[in-house]
């Protein structure tokens, strides 16, 4: 605002207060005035009327004996057509809304517990935009926002929040790593299954074709007969095998094994290990290979290379 030869400038978006011997006049808009000097006019000023912002750091202690800091930003303008009362009625307009908005912080946040705090943002900042704009309103200022911009715990409880977060991600982590490991050990036992169901498969369809072989090479010889041989065979291989395991780690004479001998004793073995075999629990995934060689002979889980060598010998 500038005064030439008793001629006043108001610049834009501003007003100024025209005064006759120290008593207001009136409010001079934004333009060039005459303001004589000499009739004891004069002008005062100016007001601006563009949006200012006002940040505001208030400390304060929550419900749950937590002090905080809460930074808010009000934005606040001069009314025009009330000019007079916001040039004349406050000397320190920011002082004045900082008291307001202590007075409001002060009255609710002690009601609050931390989260509710965190939670509660938009609603602290419509009661603050509300109640300081109650409050300004008869000076001539208009509030236009109010924010609640953050809330600042102190140092201590910073810190404690900050590892409850990572205990919370460890502990999430934890249990999606658990939860993988537990899939993929039920996908191993799965194709464990798997793997052991085609390999009696893979017993049993030898085992059909050495007894198919053997009969047609062997004419009038029965898959019964060539069962219990096989049996006996491999019971034989058997025992030798534990007398050698036997004769590693132990004297001669305690690697030997007593056997009953004669036919009728060979006749009793083949009966018991038939007997032995059938009484042994199955898992449900040999009921297909069972019912596969029921056909030719009781379900006998021998590997098939053995069950070959024994009827190789016997032949």
């Amino acid at each position: 605002m500038g005064n030439l030869l008793c001629c006043v400038e108001v610049e834009e978006s501003t007003v100024a207060m025209r005064e006759r011997f120290g008593k207001f006049d009136g409010v001079m808009e934004p333009g060039c005035h005459f303001v004589p000097w000499f009739l004891g006019l004069q002008a005062r000023g100016p007001l601006s009327l563009r949006l200012r912002q006002l940040e505001i750091r208030c400390p304060t202690k929550t419900k749950d004996n937590v002090y905080v800091t809460i930074v808010t930003c009000v934005q606040y303008r001069a009314l025009a057509d009330k000019a007079s009362h916001a040039f004349y009625t406050l000397i320190n307009t920011r002082s004045q809304i900082q008291a307001h908005v202590f007075d409001v912080l002060r009255t609710s946040i002690p009601k609050l517990a931390l989260e509710e705090v965190f939670d509660k943002k938009k609603e602290i900042a419509e009661a603050l935009e509300e109640e300081v704009a109650e409050a300004m309103a008869p000076y001539g200022y208009e509030v236009m926002r109010a924010l609640v911009v953050d809330v600042e715990p102190e140092e201590a409880v910073r810190r404690a929040m900050g590892e409850s977060r990572a205990a919370a991600d460890r502990a999430v982590a934890e249990r999606a790593a658990r939860a993988g490991r537990a899939e993929a050990d039920a996908e191993a036992a799965r194709l464990a299954g798997v793997g052991a169901a085609r390999h009696r498969q893979a017993v049993v369809d030898g085992l059909r074709a050495c007894v198919v072989a053997f009969c047609a090479a062997v004419p009038g010889a029965t898959p019964r007969e060539v069962m219990d041989m096989v049996l006996v065979a491999q019971y034989l291989d058997t025992v030798r095998e534990i007398a050698a395991a036997s004769a590693s780690g132990c004297s001669a004479a305690a690697a030997v094994p007593f056997l009953p001998h004669g036919p009728a004793a060979a006749r009793d073995a083949v009966a018991q290990i038939r007997d032995g075999l059938l009484q042994a629990v199955q898992p449900p995934a040999a009921a297909a290979a069972a019912a596969s060689v029921a056909a030719v002979g009781l379900p006998l889980p021998l590997p098939v290379a053995s069950v070959c060598e024994g009827i190789t010998e016997e032949q």
